[in-house]
């Protein structure tokens, strides 16, 4: 997988974009996929804090990972 097929899948599964970022950092409650020196880190942003975080050498991996999370959660419907 790669990014446009995420961004894809997301939007075809009608998760809310409010729901996650594509660009890391430390949002307010959301999901979180980050690129860092070649490794790729899925992580959920609460408080300031990453918790949950899991890295990943293979993008695609990290992709599938973090789709799979989403989808997990219920409250990341429209």
């Amino acid at each position: 997988m790669n990014i446009d097929e995420l961004k894809i899948q997301l939007r075809n599964l009608g998760i809310t974009s409010q729901a996650y970022s594509l660009n890391g950092g430390l949002p307010s409650e959301k999901y979180c996929l980050s690129e860092e020196s070649g490794k790729w880190f899925v992580y959920y942003s609460e408080r300031g804090q990453r918790t949950g975080e899991k890295s990943f050498t293979n993008e695609s991996k990290a992709y599938e990972y973090f789709l799979g999370e989403l989808k997990r959660d219920p409250t990341t419907r429209m």
